[in-house]
């Protein structure tokens, strides 16, 4: 009979043991590290200066004078300098005929600049990479950037390599949502994120004024990350992820269509920014922030914010109050921001009632390297550190919003004070500029003193 009794005893410390180990490595597995990340830096020959800018311009021989006025007027509000770069074919005087090979050595440039210098400063060899996340959204050849990106590097060959395309600009933290996913299945698991955008292919020829914007916008740019959930790189790693968020409204049809990649009346390809995008983008944004609140915010400001409802129901009519509806500043401590354009900026600004120093990394990113698509965000988180603003246990909101239409974000906990430069390195104390007046004013204002509705204009 005593036998009995501790043989159940011994069966429950091994199960209760047994319980404990799968919890602790579990949790282990969760973990995801941001070992370090690189961003692209293009060749100086490929910056569009605004003597560039008005050449191309000069080249469509399809614009008349209400279009020049048009892009004059965006390309003065975006927020964008004279530092950004344009893929080859483009300088070269060849956006209306690219080739395969144009997109292909846009790419492989962006590959040996970031990903090999990626690689190189954390001293990580290509074969000890397990697992490998691309997104480029609008070019997809065969065999994948995925599979090039392996072989350019001599990668094992049991990689796991995942090529995403078609995502827009919320890319980027889908990859990074990705890999996270599969490495809480494997433990000590190495992942690269390569994240870019192809123009090369996609630079827009035709007279549709919603399909014109995205030249102004958009330039090359690119970025690629190590993330890891092995507990012994926990000591050099910049940050770990505490939690990731997506939101994805495009079962509404007029968020669907926010942002199209199709041609034109004439069949001219490019990407369609529709003038329902501004309230998808917001409609995304609440529904992403509502779930993201709970999980980064103190309990205290969840109460205040409570509270605040109960009373706007209770006396049945608004009641108003300064300052944001719910302030998360109170859980975070850096905002990075997709800087899509000033607009985007301003409006994510105004929502969280956030102040020009907090959105700073954005516009300066915007200004110094135009909209790189999904791997805006590094560049963006690069800009705070190259200012030193990140300490040891500061928190990093970021949020990025992509065609779908999606709005995705991240939290992640700073391990330690950071301060490289990385892409920022030469220019870093140029900014914030003293002005941010755009040069297209002073050079081609003029444009707008013309009569006339159409016709070539000599640049």
């Amino acid at each position: 009979m005593e036998l009995l009794p501790l043989l159940t005893l011994l069966l429950l410390a091994h199960a209760t043991a047994y319980l404990a180990w799968h919890a602790l490595a579990r949790r282990r597995r969760e973990r995801c590290y941001l070992l370090d990340y690189a961003c692209h830096k293009p060749s100086d020959d490929r910056k569009v200066t605004t003597e560039m800018a008005g050449a191309v311009i000069e080249r469509n021989k399809r614009l008349g004078l209400p279009d020049y006025r048009f892009l004059l007027k965006v390309i003065v509000n975006s927020g964008i300098g004279e530092h950004t770069y344009a893929p080859r074919n483009v300088l070269d005087g060849r956006e209306e005929c690219p080739t395969h090979h144009d997109a292909l050595h846009e790419m492989d440039a962006f590959f040996d600049d970031a990903v090999r210098a990626l690689l190189d400063k954390t001293a990580v060899s290509p074969r000890d990479v397990d697992l490998l996340v691309l997104n480029v959204g609008s070019f997809s050849p065969a065999p994948s950037l995925a599979a090039r990106v392996a072989a350019r590097f001599g990668m094992r060959e049991d990689v796991m390599a995942y090529n995403l395309s078609g995502m827009g600009c919320s890319a980027g933290l889908v990859s990074v949502d990705l890999a996270r996913r599969v490495m809480l299945t494997r433990p000590r698991t190495m992942a690269l994120v390569v994240t870019s955008e192809s123009c090369a292919p996609n630079w827009y020829n035709g007279t549709d004024k919603s399909m014109m914007l995205g030249n102004c916008l958009f330039r090359c740019g690119g970025a690629a990350a190590l993330l890891t959930n092995d507990p012994a790189y926990s000591s050099r790693a910049k940050m770990e992820l505490r939690c990731l968020v997506r939101a994805h409204i495009g079962a509404h049809d007029d968020a669907h269509a926010a942002a199209v990649h199709k041609e034109d009346a004439d069949g001219r390809l490019g990407v369609c920014l529709s003038k329902n995008l501004p309230k998808a983008a917001v409609r995304a944004f609440s529904d992403n922030l509502q779930r993201l609140a709970p999980r980064i915010l103190p309990a205290a400001e969840l109460a205040r914010f409570t509270l605040r409802l109960l009373a706007r129901k209770l006396l049945r009519r608004k009641i108003k109050f300064e300052g944001p509806k719910i302030n998360f500043k109170t859980g975070v401590d850096h905002f990075c921001l997709h800087p899509g354009g000033t607009a985007v900026i301003d409006a994510v600004r105004k929502n969280l009632g956030l102040s020009s120093y907090d959105v700073e990394p954005a516009t300066m990113t915007l200004h110094r390297w135009g909209n790189t698509s999904a791997s805006s965000l590094w560049y963006v988180l690069s800009y705070m550190e190259a200012k030193r603003r990140l300490k040891a246990g500061d928190r990093v909101l970021m949020v990025t919003f992509g065609s779908g239409f999606k709005c995705n974000s991240c939290y992640w906990e700073v391990s330690k004070d950071l301060h490289d430069a990385g892409a920022w390195e030469d220019c870093i104390h140029d900014y914030p500029p003293e002005t941010m007046v755009n040069p297209y004013t002073e050079k081609f204002g003029w444009v707008n003193d013309l009569q006339g509705g159409g016709g070539i204009l000599p640049f």
